[in-house]
């Protein structure tokens, strides 16, 4: 008997506004992802790709269709999700330890233990930033960061309360070519070693291919699945494995069903 899955979303659709002003921004979407997979969203720009995160996670509700985490229908903000967005948002009189552990000041359990047990804390906060190379910079501010580790602290940051899911909303976009593929290596060893099951919306094909187990085509909007592909290549992946031509292939194939999406 097949598992359930941990996020499941069916027929869901989204508009905005009433009347003449009504704006369908997701359209009829179905996706099934499961425990400790890797799925990463693309299409062309303005198709809902961040909308349907805000539907996974319960910041929105949808305007017709069922969405559902670990078996319970979503009807609100779920718990045990990390988020790391494009801006690294790190608060500029915090250390970079005390914004990594911010979650923990909010989020139950951590909450109700941090104040008694604040040195384990520290460890798993130090910990953690030594797994993204930044052993030693927990005491630095942001403005002594660059950003791309500014970006490694932002995922520390989105990790530090152990999430069953994180979303990933172009949380590499704005750094440059070189610190960006450093960043998918650290963020692949990262999901190795913890299994958490992971939403990435990008613009970047490579990106995508690179990370994840399933990547979700969506249309220009309304946005509407219209491309499953599964990335069955060897793990752990590399710079090297993105000049393969199976991984090249698949990029090309996820490109070409992009710009169909421009031509119509």
């Amino acid at each position: 008997m097949p598992s359930t899955p941990l996020v499941e979303l069916k027929n869901v659709s989204l508009a905005y506004g009433e009347g003449s002003e009504r704006m369908v921004a997701l359209g009829d979407a179905t996706i099934s992802i499961a425990d400790g997979e890797f799925v990463a969203v693309v299409g062309p720009s303005g198709c809902g790709k961040s909308t349907l995160m805000k539907l996974v996670t319960g910041l929105l509700p949808p305007t017709s269709g069922e969405i559902s985490v670990r078996g319970q229908r979503v009807t609100g903000p779920i718990k045990g999700v990390g988020m790391a967005f494009q801006n690294a948002t790190l608060m500029p009189w915090r250390t970079t330890r005390d914004n990594i552990m911010l979650p923990l000041e909010v989020v139950q359990p951590h909450k109700g233990r941090l104040r008694a047990n604040r040195a384990e804390y520290v460890a798993r906060a130090d910990a953690l930033l030594a797994s993204v190379g930044l052993g030693g910079f927990g005491d630095k501010y942001p403005w002594q960061l660059s950003g791309g580790m500014q970006q490694r602290s932002n995922v520390c940051r989105a990790l530090i309360h152990e999430p069953q899911i994180l979303m990933l909303d172009e949380p590499f976009g704005a750094l440059d070519a070189f610190t960006r593929e450093e960043l998918w290596g650290i963020m692949q060893q990262l999901w190795l070693e913890r299994r958490f099951t992971a939403v990435l919306v990008t613009h970047d094909l490579r990106e995508a291919v690179y990370l994840a187990d399933t990547v979700y085509v969506m249309s220009k909007r309304p946005g509407r699945i219209v491309k499953v592909r599964t990335v069955d290549l060897p793990r752990p992946r590399t710079l090297e494995t993105t000049f393969t031509p199976a991984f090249v292939d698949i990029v090309h194939e996820l490109r070409e069903r992009i710009q169909l999406e421009h031509a119509e």
